[in-house]
């Protein structure tokens, strides 16, 4: 088959994907760049793609499979040009969310022991211990339960820690105590001290923690965003910041990104930026996934974690 590889990357990490994805299917043909004349897009059948500028998928007319390289798919969902009638397959790389794991775990650990107070003790020369709290008396509420939330909140309930969460849909974790729709996200959101967001970015999420509902959680907890920086109104976070609301925030994505110099969150003392590097794919795990669904799709046999377009992930 003839593959489109298309992505937004620097040159180096699209030299990376192209190397590794030729040695791990030197079958395929790969075509680096687009079509250059009608008979070369015909060619194409599947395309791998990591965020491809809008309309780079367009004028494929034999377009059967769009293995994306990430995990998120909101931004390729939103060109208006993306084929109506082809799959859309998303990445789940096991590196990846092991990383995103050890990420909310670091936060949640920070958070709870008062580590970044004590970063700025250190700049000041202040010798003064906080409280130590057990686990236990740390309520964590993971919003989303997919499998980057579904592990996070096993990790944290197996550490000790009072694992909740919340999804749309009912589902079964172990030692996490469930709460779903609606009706439930005001009081668990007032249950927790540490809420870590792993919901997906769609339509009715985006904006998610607007004024409103950031006043319905617990006074003086802490929000760990390492999904969407879409989902965060970033002046009404930071007026909840600014007036105590809420403790700290530990942010690892924004509505721009590079973050402005500007921007009140580098140098505000109750946030930690992080530059959107909570989870990577990982493209040595990642490709053994690609190379399966090309087979799968060869095969016509289903395809792994393909996206519900409608739910929009």
């Amino acid at each position: 088959m003839t593959v489109l590889l298309s992505g937004r990357w620097s040159a180096a990490e699209g030299e990376r994907w192209a190397r590794l994805l030729h040695e791990a299917m030197p079958e395929e043909q790969w075509l680096l760049q687009p079509p250059r004349d009608a008979a070369e897009a015909a060619a194409v059948e599947v395309a791998v793609v990591a965020n491809p500028e809008p309309g780079a998928l367009s004028g494929l007319p034999n377009l059967r499979l769009i293995q994306s390289l990430w995990a998120g798919v909101d931004r390729l969902l939103q060109d208006p040009t993306l084929p109506a009638d082809v799959p859309v397959a998303r990445m789940v790389d096991p590196a990846m969310n092991e990383a995103m794991v050890h990420t909310a775990l670091w936060a949640v650990l920070s958070l709870h022991r008062q580590f970044f107070e004590l970063q700025a003790h250190q700049r000041e020369a202040l010798w003064q211990a906080p409280p130590q709290r057990r686990a236990a008396e740390c309520a964590v509420l993971v919003l989303g339960l997919g499998e980057l939330g579904g592990r996070t909140a096993q990790t944290l309930a197996g550490l000790g820690f009072a694992v909740h969460g919340w999804s749309r849909r009912p589902s079964e974790l172990a030692g996490v105590q469930r709460w779903q729709g609606a009706a439930e996200l005001a009081p668990a959101l007032a249950a927790a001290d540490i809420v870590i967001n792993l919901l997906p970015l769609t339509p009715q999420t985006r904006g998610f923690f607007d004024a409103p509902r950031l006043a319905q959680m617990r006074p003086g907890a802490c929000l760990v965003n390492l999904a969407r920086g879409a989902h965060v109104d970033e002046a009404a976070l930071l007026a909840a910041l600014d007036r105590g609301q809420l403790r700290h925030a530990v942010l690892d994505v924004f509505q721009q990104e590079p973050l402005p110099p500007e921007h009140g969150f580098w140098r505000h003392p109750r946030v930690t930026v992080l530059p959107h590097c909570a989870a990577q794919t990982d493209p040595r795990t990642a490709v053994p996934q690609v190379r399966a669904n090309l087979a799968a799709l060869r095969a016509g046999q289903p395809l792994m974690h393909r996206v519900d377009r409608g739910q929009g992930y």
